[in-house]
């Protein structure tokens, strides 16, 4: 196994163990712990100290960690990626008859995903509940750990057109199969037994049906890979990898506060408390200026001279829908860290960001390509330009190359993890300068 794919698998382990946004935060938690980082409450004062590692939770899903250097820092370097992926939520009551047999599940889209590969697929469930134990309601992680639920399709007989269309409802054609007749009433109980608590405290939840099929390293080389969720878990793991190496190596000529952001409701456009679109950064930096004593200029003075990176899986040219690419910038799965463009901003990569990541990555021999949208087809915008609306700081959007995005089953190259954490890692050891006179500095 060369190096590529041992982080291939390092990272494809991470997924399986995150079938949803609230695992992702519980299993990035984990890992900032074992080496040292300590948690905040936002609900408490905070005594931040140099040469010292932290974390913050929000609403279960959100995490933003960031490690203290041993000097005096003059600006942050921020990672951001979102811990949530497209799927089906599942209702409140929702076991529902059907066709006097079966009990389906009801269920609504979260994010813009491809239906079709949602059929015929072993589905699971996970998410949390909100349990009630005397005066205090808490959450609890819950996975079926198991292959529960299937969406079958209609066969080719019943429906001739089938493969002239790609419309399904997801209310009336879409719900998934928990049982026969004798199952009716044992969903929220199952969940419970799974969960190790009282059907009877349940009071709450927010669960997710997710893709059961396990990773598959493939192809003549074994250079591609296909996991469910690898956007943006292939982002967001790799900043964990990134901030865990520095903090680990704090060096004592760091002059920069490392942030890794992992945000929630990326795919639903990010307005919640916890998404980007909310004050969750902003505060935390503020409380960071506060902790450490400085005043609201010092922390504009900060931000002035700040770099964050979004980081948000991009498209490879699909070699079955070529014309689907810009004819020049064309990323391929292994071919290095995208970098992401848009004229409208839906990315917010320009000149300078640009330049500023490109020398970093050159210096550590990372290999970078640009990514533009078809200028007849309109992308998806990203966390970059949404957090910046709050947090005001130079930004590039970057990226891995995939194919088959916002599917169940997403399919990626074996290098880029490897390339990505690597450039991240780069960043977080650069000392990056932003000077009055509009020149930068890039040192590592």
């Amino acid at each position: 196994m060369n190096e590529y794919e041992s982080v291939t698998r390092d990272l494809c382990e991470f997924i399986a163990g995150a079938p949803s946004c609230y695992h992702v935060i519980s299993q990035g938690a984990s890992l900032l712990e074992k080496q040292g980082f300590q948690r905040l409450s936002e609900q408490e004062r905070w005594e931040i100290k140099p040469e010292k590692s932290y974390y913050v939770i929000r609403s279960g899903s959100s995490l933003i960690a960031f490690h203290i250097p041993a000097g005096s820092p003059h600006h942050f370097q921020i990672v951001a990626s979102h811990s949530d992926s497209p799927s089906f939520r599942i209702k409140e009551e929702p076991e529902i008859r059907k066709a006097d047999h079966y009990v389906t599940l009801n269920i609504e889209s979260y994010g813009g995903m491809l239906k079709a590969p949602w059929f015929d697929r072993p589905l699971g469930i996970a998410g949390r509940l909100m349990v009630c134990e005397g005066d205090t309601i808490r959450q609890i992680l819950a996975d079926s750990g198991e292959d529960l639920l299937m969406i079958p399709s209609l066969a080719i007989h019943m429906d001739r057109k089938a493969n002239e269309t790609a419309h399904s409802s997801v209310q009336s054609e879409m719900l998934p199969i928990f049982g026969d007749e004798n199952s009716f009433g044992s969903f929220l109980r199952q969940m419970a037994e799974k969960a190790g608590v009282l059907v009877e405290s349940i009071v709450g939840y927010d669960l997710f049906l997710y893709n059961r099929t396990p990773y598959s390293i493939w192809g003549a080389d074994r250079e591609f890979f296909s996991s469910p969720r690898l956007d943006d878990l292939q982002c967001a793991y790799a900043s964990l990898r990134a901030i865990l190496h520095a903090a680990a190596e704090n060096s004592p000529e760091a002059d920069s506060i490392s942030v890794c952001c992992l945000f929630d409701n990326e795919e639903v456009g990010s307005r919640t408390k916890q998404g980007a679109d909310s004050t969750f950064l902003q505060d935390i930096l503020e409380r960071i200026g506060t902790s450490m004593g400085w005043d609201r200029e010092q922390l504009l003075i900060m931000l002035s001279s700040s770099f964050m990176l979004s980081a948000d899986n991009s498209h490879a040219v699909h070699p079955n829908y070529p014309d689907k690419a810009d004819p020049v910038n064309r990323p391929f799965m292994n071919g290095g860290v995208v970098l992401k463009y848009n004229a409208n901003q839906k990315y917010t990569t320009d000149a300078v960001s640009a330049s500023v990541f490109r020398s970093i990555c050159r210096e550590a021999d990372i290999p970078v390509q640009t990514y533009f949208n078809h200028s007849d087809l309109p992308g998806g915008s990203t966390l970059g330009n949404i957090s910046s609306s709050h947090v005001s700081v130079n930004c590039a959007d970057i990226g891995c190359a995939q194919l088959a995005m916002h599917s169940p089953y997403e399919t990626a190259g074996t290098k880029d993890t490897f390339y990505m954490i690597k450039a991240m890692e780069a960043f977080y050891d650069a000392s990056v300068n932003f000077l009055p006179d509009g020149t930068v500095t890039v040192r590592r």
